[in-house]
């Protein structure tokens, strides 16, 4: 594969993750929050579980509890995500989720004892002008969806410290199918505990299917195959149009307000991502070098 179609590769995953948003919000119709999530990861563990084939043979005990930890991050993330975007808009939805990058260095600052560089008080002062910017025009308070979303935000970026961790150790297909499947098993229970609508109806089953296949399975496989061919630094650009995707999606297809502080505050986020994995790439670059 040539780096520039692994380039169109990512950008169109990418795509799909932030056209993810308006398939959770138009689930939401049928499904409580936790069911999409069950849905979305059992459709995606049992396609990357195929997959994985002969794998499953090499598959461990402490890889299944490295799984199951994964899997309970990323289903509170999820969780609180959809919750949020039942009372956000898909446009906020994606740049509060996008500052995951943003928040990293402070889990590995504050959870693993790594030192927090400078340029991190100069993302991290744009991320919270920017939220201020999409979230506080109306009042100064965050609604309870913008909320859900920034916790999200807050595990995704703990998930993804953790896991890099574990894949020193784990082969990274592995980890992805297992931490689909529990997943998928902690959203089905949570769903059937609350009593949760569980069966999508219509167009629903189509959501489901985009997201678990596309959006999940096909998502994660894809972008480990592409970032063989693409320098890290490129890589992070690329995700960092997730919430630019999110945004054009929810006023094209929903009809969402997006009038200049919106266009602003976005404008902020998504600088911030931007420089925070410029200096993400840097500061693993020296941590390599010393080692």
């Amino acid at each position: 594969m040539t780096t520039k179609r692994a380039e169109c590769l990512l950008l169109f995953v990418t795509f799909c993750w932030g056209s993810s948003y308006l398939f959770m919000k138009d689930g939401l119709t049928d499904l409580g929050a936790f069911a999409i999530v069950a849905w979305r990861f059992g459709i995606a563990f049992l396609a990357a579980g195929l997959l994985l084939g002969r794998g499953w043979r090499h598959v461990t005990w402490p890889m299944v509890r490295a799984g199951a930890i994964v899997g309970l991050m990323v289903f509170l993330a999820f969780g609180l995500l959809v919750k949020g975007v039942a009372c956000t808009t898909t446009t906020n939805a994606g740049f509060i989720t996008s500052m995951m990058v943003v928040l990293i260095p402070f889990v590995e600052r504050f959870v693993y004892g790594r030192p927090l560089r400078r340029s991190i008080w100069l993302t991290s002062a744009l991320s919270l002008l920017g939220i201020g910017c999409l979230t506080l025009s109306g009042g100064m308070s965050l609604n309870p969806g913008d909320f859900a979303c920034l916790l999200g935000a807050m595990l995704c970026a703990m998930q993804v410290s953790y896991a890099s961790r574990l894949l020193v150790h784990m082969d990274a297909v592995t980890l992805g199918v297992l931490q689909f499947g529990f997943t998928a098993l902690f959203g089905l229970v949570t769903a059937v505990y609350l009593g949760e609508p569980l069966m999508p109806h219509g167009t629903s089953w189509g959501g489901m299917l985009y997201l678990g296949l596309v959006c999940s399975a096909f998502g994660f496989l894809a972008q480990l195959q592409a970032q063989r061919f693409i320098a890290a630094e490129r890589v992070g650009i690329l995700f960092s149009l997730e919430p630019v995707f999110a945004a054009v999606i929810g006023v094209l297809c929903l009809h969402e307000n997006f009038g200049f502080s919106h266009l602003a505050g976005a404008a902020l986020i998504l600088m911030s991502v931007v420089l925070s994995g410029k200096g993400d790439e840097k500061a693993e670059a020296e941590r390599m070098a010393e080692t």
